[in-house]
């Protein structure tokens, strides 16, 4: 989506002290250019296919260490999947459309939620200092399925 602005990771990375060896450069390329959200098995396979000598440990090595860096979020939709997924870290904050048969994930934003969360928060005595909202869907075709 054009208005949820993804933070380059390689930026984010020089901020934070992050070394970017040629394989982290390679890994951290895979997960900026990906507009689905790819586990580390598909972040393993577009890194592999750049430089064969990326190892899926490597992968999964870097995946955290971009975690723990806060450059990357981690997901774990609940969505039938057991894999975590990955995107680079973002200036606002979205939610996402997980479509359950395809596994497509679409982002988006919703003010109105935003707010409403806040009045429920207020009204409880709390404050919200963030939220995750992810809906579970099927396309409108998918009809006869109730």
């Amino acid at each position: 989506m054009e208005n949820i602005k993804h933070l380059d990771i390689y930026e984010l990375c020089k901020k934070s002290g992050v070394k970017l060896t040629s394989q982290r450069e390679i890994i951290a390329g895979v997960i900026n250019n990906s507009k689905d959200h790819p586990d580390v098995d598909k972040i393993y396979q577009r890194a592999n296919k750049k430089n064969s000598k990326i190892s899926l440990a490597t992968v999964y090595r870097t995946v955290k260490l971009f975690e723990d860096a806060n450059v990357i979020i981690k997901h774990d939709f609940k969505d039938g999947k057991d894999k975590s997924r990955y995107e680079p870290a973002t200036k606002w904050e979205h939610n996402h459309l997980i479509d359950v048969v395809t596994g497509k994930v679409i982002e988006f934003q919703n003010p109105g939620f935003e707010k409403l969360s806040r009045k429920i928060a207020e009204k409880k005595g709390y404050k919200v200092i963030g939220y995750k909202l992810e809906l579970f869907a099927i396309k409108e075709a998918c009809k006869k399925i109730k």
